[in-house]
Formats: structure tokens, C-alpha cells, sequence
């Protein structure tokens, strides 16, 4: 039924296709995951991520099509959208710069993962490559649920491994397992100041270093501003140089007043604390949308 096309992008997970659906004659993504062994079945990874999609409808969030099974793989077909945010930044960066662009998608964004929140899904790997887009409609989607999870209660120690270094929230970089839904936000932040400077707001290829960048510009915790970091330099011995808060408006130049205290609130060290994705569009930096919920 589906005639792959070119390979859109390969991973470690498998490889995602575009390609032809003869029954429909529409465009599809077909994403591609070896079945390493065949005498075990269907990993469970696989399972929950069809799981959680075939839950999901919402106009934010990609639609998964069908699901077929071969001897050696497992293809979940998806929606054709054009290109993710990542590559949308990279070849058209005016467009993606414009101020109404950025917090158009953001909004979008926001209302995809409040509502994958009140699902109880955790998403954990938010990030520029995994929000897709549909030029036409001009609409941004979030994809890529393969390290998503149920939101237990009591919450479940989650692993630390998994999802994109840059974009992992300070929690989850201090080798807590019981982090939650702030982990998402964290991410989100990361990518709003992303579209405004074209740069990672973050990076390090390491935890210990990436949360020296974080406390460079948010300010060095102590264990009141952020649980778990008094014993983790302890076990660790790491003790980043005592930094004070930086101005965001001038690490994050280009963004309006508003746009920074959003900023800011969503990028609150103690998880606790940090903005809601809910509460974040409530926040007056959205004060010109009309809301959609």
C-alpha cells in the first residue's frame, strides 16, 4: 500500500520516510522501527508509543494514520506535514524570526502540550525538530512521542536517559527520577528563546556542564531554589563558579518586555514554581490571541 519516497530523517529508532499511500493516493511520512528481535515481539516502546498517539487528538499534535507490522520492522504512518521547525529555521531564517511568527507558534506549541498534560502524557523529548509544520495552515504539530509516558500517581521513578541533552530541565539533569509535566515547559522555553535568536539558549555535550550554562544565566541555586542540587554537588563535587541571574533581555535580544517575563517564569529553576503550559497562555504576552481553549 505505501511506496517510500526519500528518507526524511535516520535515527537510532529507525528511518522516517516520506512516501505514496496507493489506496488514498496521498502523500504520507512512514516511520520506519526495526524489530531487532523477532522472537521477542513488538517492543514495548513501540506499543506505548502507538498507545499514547492513538489517544491524542488534538489539532496540535500529529495524527498517526495506521500501523502495520512486517517481519522485521514496524511502520507507523503519519500525516505528511512539510518540514520541522529546526530545518524552518535554518532555510527561511526572516520568516521564522518575525516576532507575530514566533509567538503564533508558541501559542500553538503550548496548547499541544497542555493538552498532552491533561491527557497525563509526558512527552520528554520537546524540541525544535520535533514540532512539525504544515505551511499552508500555517500550523505547528508535535511529534516524535517515542519517549513519551503516562503521568503515574504516585509518579514512577522515570529514567534520566533519553531525549535531547540542550533542552532537559536542571531536575532532570541533577539525576532526579520523580520529575513531572515542568520538564515539558523547560523544554518549550528552550525552544521559544530558540526562535528568537536562532541559537540554543543551552548547550554542553555533558549534564554537569550543561547545567553550569543553565546556572550562568538563571543564577546558581541553592537547595532552596532548587531541590536536589545541594546533595548532587555533594556526591558530584561540582560547584560551578556562584553566578548571578543575567538579564534575559539582552541574552534573548529581539524579545518583547512581555515575551521575557514569559520567558523567565517558564525557565523557573525550582519545577515547582515554573509556569504551567496552561498558565503560560493565560500570560499577557499572548494578551492579542484569542483564546482557543
Amino acid at each position: 500500500r505505501y511506496t517510500l519516497l526519500e528518507v526524511i530523517r535516520e535515527g537510532r529508532y529507525g528511518a522516517v520516510h516520506r512516501a505514496h499511500d496507493s489506496l488514498t493516493g496521498d502523500t504520507v511520512v512512514v516511520k520506519k522501527i526495526p524489530i531487532m528481535n523477532p522472537s521477542e515481539g513488538v517492543p514495548s516502546s513501540v506499543i506505548r508509543e502507538v498507545s499514547l498517539l492513538k489517544e491524542l487528538k488534538h489539532e496540535n499534535i500529529v495524527r498517526l494514520l495506521n500501523v502495520q507490522s512486517s517481519v522485521d520492522s514496524i511502520d507507523l504512518v503519519f500525516e505528511n506535514l512539510d518540514f520541522d521547525l529546526l530545518h524552518f529555521m535554518k532555510t527561511e531564517p526572516t520568516v521564522t524570526k518575525n516576532p507575530l511568527k514566533i509567538k503564533k507558534y508558541l501559542h500553538q506549541i503550548l496548547h499541544g502540550v497542555a493538552y498532552c498534560h491533561s491527557q497525563e502524557i509526558l512527552h520528554r523529548d520537546l524540541k525544535p525538530a520535533n514540532f512539525l509544520i504544515d505551511r499552508s495552515k500555517d500550523i505547528v504539530k508535535i511529534a516524535d512521542f517515542g519517549l513519551a509516558r503516562p503521568i503515574d500517581v504516585p509518579l514512577e521513578n522515570y529514567t534520566i536517559k533519553g531525549g535531547s541533552l540542550c533542552y532537559k530541565a536542571p531536575e532532570r539533569l541533577l539525576g532526579s527520577g520523580r520529575y513531572s509535566t515542568p520538564v515539558d515547559v523547560w523544554a518549550v522555553a528552550c525552544t521559544f528563546a530558540e526562535m528568537v535568536t536562532h541559537q540554543r539558549l543551552f548547550h554542553s555535550r555533558w549534564a554537569p556542564g550543561l547545567l553550569a550554562a543553565i546556572f550562568s544565566i538563571m543564577g546558581t541555586p541553592d537547595s532552596e531554589t532548587l531541590p536536589g542540587f545541594t546533595s548532587f554537588s555533594e556526591e558530584f563535587g561540582f560547584e560551578p563558579n556562584r553566578s548571578p541571574i543575567k538579564d534575559l533581555a539582552t541574552v534573548v535580544g529581539g524579545l518583547e518586555p512581555d515575551g521575557v517575563d514569559l520567558l523567565r517564569r517558564m525557565l523557573c529553576l525550582d519545577p515547582s514554581k515554573r509556569l504551567t503550559a496552561r498558565e503560560a497562555l493565560r500570560h499577557e504576552y499572548f494578551k492579542d490571541f484569542q483564546s482557543l481553549d
